[in-house]
């Protein structure tokens, strides 16, 4: 299985420099895709601030929803989470030196508790520590 982090779920939906990166990636994969339903938020936040900051127009916003609620559907299991992935994910950002942000630090949680293989993530922070906890990040 490969853990899919909000930073490739939004190139995948949302013109961006690393776009057709991600979709050749995703266009190629046939590997079982999971994330945690956490990134059903952490889209929507995304979507939000490129309108509000004039990055996208309403129209893009909706039609990229759209495209992100077909991949839900269809490509992206959607993982639950527990209240101990939460401490797991609090345990995770107690070290600093990891540099983890509270939403990179549930996402990682969730990888581990899932047992994934593999991280697709464009997060430097979030690959470094995935890699230190035994799941490969991939390259775009």
């Amino acid at each position: 299985m490969v853990y899919v982090d909000t930073s490739v779920l939004v190139p995948l939906c949302v013109k961006e420099p690393k776009t057709a990166a991600v979709v050749s990636w995703y266009e190629d994969c046939n590997d079982e895709l999971a994330s945690a339903a956490w990134c059903v938020t952490e889209f929507a936040s995304a979507l939000g601030i490129k309108q509000r900051t004039g990055q996208i127009s309403e129209e893009q916003g909706a039609s990229a929803w759209q495209a992100f609620e077909r991949l839900c559907a269809g490509d992206l299991q959607l993982l639950s989470l527990e209240t101990a992935t939460f401490h797991r994910a609090a345990v995770l950002t107690l070290d600093a030196t990891t540099g983890l942000r509270a939403g990179d630090a549930l996402h990682l949680a969730c990888a581990l508790e899932a047992r994934a293989k593999s991280m697709a993530t464009l997060d430097d922070v979030l690959a470094r520590n995935a890699k230190r906890l035994r799941i490969k990040p991939l390259a775009f």
